[in-house]
């Protein structure tokens, strides 16, 4: 099972721009396989380990604001964005990158170890539900990219 989780608040402007990849990715035959598995997370990092708990390979997308130029892609190994959480009694804090941590933490060999994050430069992060040009042309890319690392991991493995 390949899971692909879209992080993010789409009343936030970009922040929306994982759930644009979804729905883009959802208009392709990818999405009618039965070892594909896409889902809407919003901001809750509970709902992104649970959705990776049992899958062979999770690739997250959400938004960025690193300080580059709106629009730029970043796919990052999930391994080097893992983040350990410290608890509270607010879970509106735990993360997906949270989530890394603690679903291997939990599930250990339940939890995959092929996790690809692509994180996409916003440009607005204010309320708003419209996505920029900029950070729109990148979900295009991202979905593109994405469906490219799927049918890899798919073809390999039916041949292994």
């Amino acid at each position: 099972m390949i899971t692909v989780v879209a992080c993010g608040n789409a009343n936030r402007s970009d922040d929306g721009v994982g759930l644009t990849v979804l729905q883009l990715l959802k208009s392709r035959d990818l999405a009618r396989d039965p070892l594909v598995r896409l889902l809407d997370a919003g901001t809750d990092g509970m709902a992104a380990m649970f959705a990776a708990r049992g899958c062979r390979t999770l690739i997250v997308i959400d938004a960025c604001q690193s300080g580059s130029e709106p629009g730029a892609i970043f796919e990052v190994p999930g391994s080097e964005l893992t983040q350990r959480y410290a608890p509270s009694l607010n879970l509106h804090d735990f993360r997906w990158d949270h989530a890394l941590y603690a679903g291997k933490a939990i599930f250990r060999d339940a939890f995959p170890d092929d996790v690809v994050v692509f994180l996409i430069e916003a440009q607005c992060l204010d309320l708003g539900l419209a996505i920029s040009e900029p950070v729109t042309a990148a979900a295009s890319k991202v979905a593109d990219r994405i469906e490219e690392l799927v049918l890899a991991r798919l073809s390999k493995a039916s041949s292994s």
